[in-house]
């Protein structure tokens, strides 16, 4: 990893989290320490959250010590000249990074706004965006991963500069009988769109699967994978080591980013 990629990626876990602290602080105020937050329909609570640091997070009050935990996390920025070794301190900035991500998407999209993903494995002309999978589709799909029938999962960020691109990726990654996680957007174009757009069936069925149209919703396919280690590998929450073997072993993935 080089020495920009890292200090950028510093950069950006200080933003993200000051950004779910503030997000965090407001929610607080309004609904207090005892309003209860989930994802729906599973009980693997914020899954990234309980897999790695093993703490169930079952209302806003519950966020603080994830909260905490990341502010220890994070690392100080890479110096220009005379820098320590940078790459532990980045993949812990990574993953304070994740942890905030899940707190925030846990707080706007399912205790600020909790229609905003559309359940169950289908998006509709409305609805694009399902959010994060429930564990009747971990069971049903998480399988897969583990007997090999899915080789892995290409995680997409971002969009390409137009709908007969995306299809072809689309295609040639369905081809190759992976999974395509859709988050985020490429100046206002997000993927799941153009491929509904081209008239392409997406959804779990059709493994081209519309996460959510932010950054934050990445998370979402690192919770998969989590819950996947725990589920069909039988390990203990908060056992990260042997969690994130098990993640590198056995849940293969990539994510290809658009700018």
């Amino acid at each position: 990893m080089s020495k920009i990629i890292a200090s950028a990626g510093i950069r950006g876990a200080y933003k993200i989290i000051e950004r779910t602290e503030k997000k965090y602080q407001e929610a607080l105020e309004k609904f207090g320490p005892d309003k209860e937050v989930e994802f729906p329909n599973t009980g693997y609570y914020l899954p990234v959250i309980y897999g790695i640091l093993g703490i169930p997070v079952k209302t806003l009050g519950d966020m603080k010590p994830v909260l905490e935990r990341c502010r220890a996390l994070l690392p100080p920025p890479v110096r220009a000249k005379h820098h320590l070794p940078y790459l532990a301190p980045a993949l812990d900035a990574g993953m304070a990074t994740l942890f905030a991500e899940e707190i925030e998407e846990a707080i706007d999209h399912y205790l600020l706004d909790p229609d905003f993903y559309q359940p169950g494995e289908d998006p509709t002309e409305e609805k694009i965006w399902l959010g994060a999978a429930d564990d009747v589709i971990l069971r049903k799909r998480g399988v897969e991963f583990v007997d090999g029938t899915a080789p892995g999962f290409a995680a997409i960020l971002g969009a390409p500069d137009n709908v007969e691109t995306a299809v072809k990726i689309a295609t040639e990654l369905q081809e190759k009988n992976l999974y395509v996680f859709m988050h985020a957007d490429t100046q206002g174009r997000h993927m799941a769109k153009q491929l509904q757009e081209a008239g392409v069936q997406i959804g779990w069925p059709t493994r081209l699967v519309p996460f959510g149209p932010n950054t934050a919703s990445a998370v979402f396919s690192m919770g998969f994978a989590t819950r996947a280690a725990m589920s069909f590998g039988g390990l203990e929450p908060g056992d990260f080591r042997k969690i994130l073997i098990y993640n590198k072993d056995r849940i293969f993935a990539f994510a290809m980013t658009f700018g």
